[in-house]
């Protein structure tokens, strides 16, 4: 029996979306949770799952086009007779699928679920701990018990050093990474089997789709003109509404990063075998930003009908460059998370951003963004602010050069330092001057004296 396939709702207060590419054509097979199609919305671009195993027998809207969400896009039918010719879609309304369920919308909203990892072999288990030191929640516990873990081993990045759900079943992927390349080496001394001489020639297996096929087209030739993409169009209006909206003020400062620096080199290739992420120099700004918008809410605030609304959490933003246009997913309650916790949300983030993996509610609700122009060479940016926030943090690029130092006995000399400046720009309705200063000087100061442990 054939299967609608219908433009999910990504999100409250999303209504519509736009076909930005089909994965499939007509007459292509597809798995259950494979990705069929892309989609943009004002929130994210995403890809689609299907969610049936079937063949693709009708696409109902083409590429580039706009529709409502619970609007049918396509057909997929249980077997290749029930494949009808592709459909060009009239100028009509277009068609809604009558009493579409909800679960099917949830179906495909949601991305597919990570395989279980609870099949890990037990040589790489350790006896579940029952010490009662360990903070954890009774659902954290559970999961160790399971898959029999130890819940020492396992880095925590919720308050205190509190283990959260996600850091169990990270340790959990890390195990049956490990595991999986251990249980298919073949051995040396084994030689492959040779099919006998009237075998048929094997199946070739479907090719595996990489991240990198999510690319933009090909470069438009000079003298072209494009249509804006979904995405570009929505970052054109944002930000000149942004820009005629606040009265936007910059302050940039310099810190010494030495300390940082070194404490990096010294333990980023132990960090990253320890904990499964890499050691970049963003937690440590990220760590050091929410806890100076502890210490100064009026950065943290918004601008809301001629009040100053004080966030109750600092929900970070980190600006992403994709190949086809800038989207900022967003760490909620970061100031709940440990240095690690940081980390590694920072690092999913970015990697779902980029393979069009994010979730809608991750891409909005912020309340103060980091943007990294840095990485392109640039001393510092002026940046514009991501509405609703108040406030901007543009990273500049880390250079080593000639400074002045003072020692204990105030005696002076010229050092070889690792440097980096950092722009504030901020809503000069909500901020002054004075506490932007103010707000610079304490987030230099954490930087420069950092002291905190990295996990």
């Amino acid at each position: 029996m054939p299967t609608n396939v219908i433009m999910p709702q990504m999100g409250e207060s999303i209504f519509e979306g736009t076909i930005s590419k089909w994965l499939k054509q007509v007459g292509d097979p597809v798995e259950k949770d494979e990705p069929l199609f892309e989609i943009s919305t004002d929130k994210v671009d995403a890809e689609i799952p299907s969610p049936i195993a079937g063949v693709l027998s009708e696409i109902k809207v083409e590429e580039g086009a706009t529709v409502q969400v619970n609007t049918v896009v396509a057909v997929i039918a249980d077997n290749a007779t029930e494949i009808a010719p592709r459909r060009v879609p009239s100028t009509d309304a277009p068609e809604v699928a009558p009493g579409v369920e909800e679960a099917s919308a949830a179906s495909l909203s949601t991305p597919p679920a990570t395989p279980s990892t609870s099949s890990a072999p037990a040589s790489f288990a350790s006896p579940v701990s029952t010490e009662k030191h360990v903070k954890s929640s009774p659902l954290v516990r559970r999961i160790a018990k399971d898959n029999n873990l130890n819940l020492e081993e396992i880095a925590g990045t919720g308050p205190q050093g509190r283990i959260t759900k996600e850091d169990v079943l990270h340790h959990l992927e890390q195990l049956s990474t490990v595991a999986r390349p251990a249980a298919s080496a073949p051995s040396p001394a084994a030689a492959p089997p040779q099919p006998p001489s009237d075998a048929l020639p094997p199946k070739p297996e479907a090719p595996v789709p990489l991240a990198e096929a999510a690319t933009p087209p090909a470069a438009p030739l000079p003298g072209e003109t494009v249509p804006l993409s979904k995405m570009r169009g929505i970052i054109a209006q944002r930000m000149a509404e942004s820009w005629r909206t606040i009265p936007h003020v910059h302050t940039v400062f310099k810190v010494d990063m030495t300390r940082v620096v070194r404490l990096r080199e010294r333990e980023k290739a132990t960090y990253e075998q320890r904990n499964g992420v890499k050691l970049t120099y963003m937690p440590f700004i990220a760590v050091a930003a929410v806890e100076t918008l502890r210490k100064f809410p009026i950065v943290n605030a918004s601008f809301e009908n001629n009040s100053i609304h004080y966030h109750q959490n600092v929900n970070l933003g980190i600006a992403v460059a994709l190949e086809w246009g800038l989207i900022v997913p967003v760490v909620k309650q970061a100031e709940e998370r440990n240095f690690l916790g940081l980390a590694r949300a920072i690092a999913d983030l970015a990697e779902r951003a980029r393979t069009k993996r994010l979730k809608p509610d991750e891409a909005g609700g912020s309340t103060f963004t980091l943007t990294n122009s840095g990485i392109f060479g640039e001393e510092f940016g002026t940046p514009i602010i991501n509405q609703p926030d108040s406030a901007i943090l543009a990273i500049g690029g880390l250079k080593k050069e000639p400074v002045v130092v003072t020692d204990a006995q105030g005696n002076e000399s010229i050092a070889v330092r690792s440097v980096q400046h950092f722009c504030l720009g901020f809503d000069h309705r909500l901020i002054d001057g004075a506490d932007a200063g103010k707000f610079m000087s304490e987030f230099k100061k954490t930087l420069e004296n950092w002291s905190q442990d990295i996990g």
